[in-house]
């Protein structure tokens, strides 16, 4: 398995790998080895990466998608709360909000209702804001006008 980073394709090992199956033990192609600390560190985060994996395991995904939506609720909020309000950025989030909570209508269960009721006051909040910068600014830009 590989997982992507900006700074590139890395391997990541089978949790029956151990420490020599660690990131770079080998030598990663245009990685120098590891050495014995490092190693030792690799396995540390290893462990501990697979301890949090257990933890995730254990919470219904429900509850996990649900917190994400809400992630989404909050990057909305930031650009719609920047001065000038970042109106396209906050609607790529109110869309992701949106398609979230639509595909899954009927199975995020207990949250669902706070997130319907949270998505449409994003929704009205950002109409609103829109409506108010497009009287005193150039419409739908954001910005007032000077």
């Amino acid at each position: 398995m590989s997982l992507w980073t900006p700074g590139g394709e890395h391997s990541v090992p089978n949790e029956d790998d151990g420490p020599t199956g660690a990131p770079g033990a080998a030598g990663a192609p245009g990685q120098p080895p590891l050495n014995a600390d490092q190693e030792a560190e690799a396995a540390q985060i290893a462990a501990e990466m697979a301890e949090v994996r257990a933890q995730l395991a254990q919470v219904p995904a429900a509850q996990v998608v649900a917190n994400h939506a809400m992630g989404c609720w909050e990057l909305a909020a930031i650009h719609l709360s920047a001065q000038p309000p970042a109106f396209d950025e906050a609607q790529i989030a109110i869309d992701a909000f949106g398609a979230l909570t639509g595909v899954l209508e009927g199975k995020l269960g207990e949250d669902e209702a706070t997130l319907a009721d949270a998505l449409a006051q994003l929704r009205l909040a950002f109409v609103q804001l829109k409506a108010s910068f497009a009287e005193g600014g150039a419409p739908g830009d954001g910005t007032p006008e000077s």
